[in-house]
């Protein structure tokens, strides 16, 4: 079991003699969800590194839901590797509470759609480990030290690897940081959306919009944003390590992220971004309005 059977917390368990506690989360909890979630939009990234391991590389872990008829269970596997078709395999790490479908030490094969979460340690930097991360942050915030000493492990927000492209939030805001560091103007406005800035800003002023005068103050904005960026060049974003812990809905097609950034002289900074879902995939509106 090696490193699993440090993972798991003490608080809201079953306990199980001489294995590893199952931390049982509600099905219903939001940070659950967006966990699963976040691990199969970044899933290529641990794909990539399981084929491809580094030095920095130490560990490599995959969580799978395992159903067994109308009792269900999602449990960690060791060894894991993907065959030429994208199949799952890999060696049950701990041993199953509710279902009797698999055991501990037995080597499965599974569905690639039941994959629940991933993990590797990077310079001993935990990656990926978002259920883990989920359950970390429902507990007090006094016994978090003791939860990372008992896991072993440097936790922080992580960095995160979604694809940059305009299929999520996320994406979007990594397209337009790579557009600003190859100063590609054409690039970065394509990772925007003015008309949408335009309508949200006149609305603030409590204006009667119609599509002509969004569209007359989409086109200051954008002229703005271009003479701007030629003044004062391009924002800086090489070397950068990004983790994105949190998004918050305002409505299907608004989303507020929350961004992390490490610089490379150590120093860290968190940002919220308004994104938005147009006709063209997830732009990035600019960052969150801060009331004074």
């Amino acid at each position: 079991m090696g490193l699993l059977s440090n993972i798991f917390g003490k608080k809201n368990v079953a306990e199980r003699k001489g294995e590893p506690d199952m931390v049982y989360v509600p099905n219903e909890d939001e940070r659950m969800n967006w966990a699963i979630e976040k691990a199969n939009l970044t899933l290529w990234y641990f794909e990539e590194s399981l084929a491809n391991p580094q030095p920095h590389h130490a560990y490599f872990s995959i969580k799978v839901h395992i159903i067994d008829g109308e009792n269900s269970e999602h449990i960690w596997l060791t060894e894991p590797h993907f065959d030429d078709e994208g199949n799952l395999f890999g060696t049950v790490g701990n041993e199953p509470v509710s279902v009797g479908t698999v055991k501990l030490n037995q080597k499965i094969g599974i569905d690639r759609d039941l994959i629940s979460d991933w993990m590797s340690i990077e310079n001993g930097r935990l990656i990926g480990g978002y259920t883990i991360r989920a359950i970390r942050d429902g507990i007090p915030e006094k016994e978090k030290a003791a939860f990372d000493d008992s896991i072993g492990l440097y936790i922080d927000e992580g960095v995160d690897h979604f694809k940059a492209n305009p299929e999520t939030p996320e994406g979007a805001i990594l397209a337009l940081e790579n557009a600003y560091n190859a100063k590609d103007i054409d690039g970065a406005i394509a990772c925007k959306d003015f008309f949408e800035e335009a309508r949200i800003m006149l609305s603030k002023l409590k204006m009667e919009l119609d599509d002509d005068i969004i569209t007359e103050t989409a086109e200051v904005l954008k002229l703005s944003f271009i003479n701007n960026t030629e003044e004062h060049g391009f924002p800086d974003f090489s070397g950068l390590q990004n983790a994105f812990p949190e998004r918050k809905k305002i409505d299907d097609s608004h989303w507020i992220i929350t961004e992390v950034c490490w610089f490379p002289d150590g120093g860290k900074s968190t940002q919220l971004l308004n994104t938005y879902k147009s006709p063209k995939g997830w732009v990035v509106l600019g960052p969150v309005e801060t009331e004074e």
